[in-house]
């Protein structure tokens, strides 16, 4: 309570200094036109007297006036200021009447014109006060529709002082980001939902096999020693599936853009293919299928090791979707100051309205979702080379297989 006090009082100070500063600036500018005019010296000191008490009066009407008009209306604070400023002129012309420095008749003659000025103020006054009010009801017409939960709402172009075409835009711009804020998190809120369907069902088919085979085993229906292999073996298939689930999902989940950025460690770009190479050999030679690699003299690049996460899991997408006796390419090289690289498959291509969709987690162009995989390869991927600083992207014709580009900084 002391602290707004304080406040307060230091707000009158400063309200009574600037009207004095321009009252005092008029009375001089008064007292020099008098000069300027012929006006007897003697004359000009008598007037600089009488103007004295008028500064004072200004600035106690101002003063006590300034409260009241501050919690006033629009139309109240500049109807009231217009009819100060008259006011204070007509007690001006009495006391100089009163002085016999006017005239009764001239007197009267400035008074008549201090009344069409007081009309004239009041009536300008009240016509400006008109559209700003008109500006603030729409300002809180929007803010209250915007408040109800309506984004739509917009101020507009309006036709006011400066202060309220600036709080208009203001305005509508909050909207738009609100809106737009809204907008992502309806977005990940889907996403959200489409990643807990996606991981339910996922796991819904390791997790009843193993309670398939669990259960016929612990009831007896399987006693002879290679039926029960065979058991285990799927047993061993699907926590297989549901390891390769947990750690890409725990891995897409943990994946750090500033981290990766932060990394120090390179390695060569012909170390990174060949590692990836080699660990998809096995089930392409499974398959029949050729891995043939072109890196046009780029194998010497520098690139993050985690490129190979990155290659890895485009060779498996590649190879799974790729017919016997079909080829996987990878090609590499150097563009200006970016590094690019493809992988290229045979397989039977991606639909063009299912491309937009590839790189989202869980997503498979299977409709029953059968495929092998966490189904979150590209997505990690995407990640990874997202926060390397580069982009990837998916072409395809029907039929013609599948291409997977990066291009990152080199």
């Amino acid at each position: 309570m002391i602290a707004r006090t304080e406040l307060l009082g230091a707000g009158a100070l400063r309200v009574a200094l600037v009207v004095t500063s321009v009252a005092a600036a008029g009375a001089l500018a008064t007292l020099g036109v008098g000069l300027a005019v012929g006006m007897h010296p003697d004359d000009v000191a008598h007037l600089g007297l009488l103007l004295l008490p008028a500064i004072a009066a200004t600035v106690v009407a101002m003063v006590v006036a300034r409260p009241l008009l501050a919690r006033a209306a629009i139309r109240q604070s500049l109807i009231g200021v217009a009819a100060i400023a008259a006011i204070v002129g007509i007690l001006n012309l009495v006391v100089l009447t009163r002085q016999m420095v006017v005239s009764q008749h001239d007197a009267t003659q400035v008074a008549v014109l201090f009344v069409y000025s007081l009309g004239a103020g009041l009536g300008a006054a009240w016509g400006l006060a008109r559209s700003q009010t008109s500006a603030v009801e729409r300002l809180a017409a929007t803010a209250r529709t915007l408040g109800e939960g309506d984004l739509e709402a917009r101020v507009g172009a309006l036709n006011a002082a400066p202060e309220l075409r600036a709080l208009a835009r203001t305005l509508d711009e909050m909207a738009v980001e609100l809106q737009a804020t809204l907008a992502r998190e309806r977005a990940l809120e889907a996403r959200r939902r489409d990643l807990i369907t996606a991981i339910s069902h996922d796991l819904r088919t390791p997790l009843g096999n193993l309670r398939a085979v669990t259960e016929a085993i612990e009831d007896g229906v399987v006693e002879d020693l290679p039926t029960l292999r065979r058991y285990v073996a799927g047993m061993r298939r699907s926590v297989d599936s549901l390891v390769v689930l947990v750690d890409d999902l725990f891995e897409l989940v943990q994946l750090d853009a500033g981290a990766i950025e932060a990394e120090t460690e390179r390695a060569a770009l012909s170390d990174v293919v060949t590692s990836a190479v080699a660990t998809v050999e096995l089930e392409a030679d499974a398959k029949h299928v050729s891995l043939a690699t072109e890196l046009n003299g780029s194998g010497a690049a520098e690139c993050s090791p985690r490129l190979e996460r990155v290659v890895l899991n485009l060779l498996q997408n590649a190879v799974r979707h790729t017919p016997s006796d079909g080829t996987v390419r990878i090609e590499a090289h150097r563009s200006g100051d970016r590094l690019e690289l493809a992988v290229q498959d045979d397989g039977e291509g991606i639909a063009a309205e299912d491309l937009p969709r590839v790189f989202e987690p869980f997503w498979r162009g299977d409709p029953a979702r059968s495929s092998d995989g966490s189904g979150l390869g590209l997505a990690l991927a995407k990640r990874i080379v997202e926060a390397l600083g580069g982009h990837i992207r998916a072409e395809s014709e029907p039929l013609r297989g599948a291409r997977f580009s990066i291009s990152l900084p080199s």
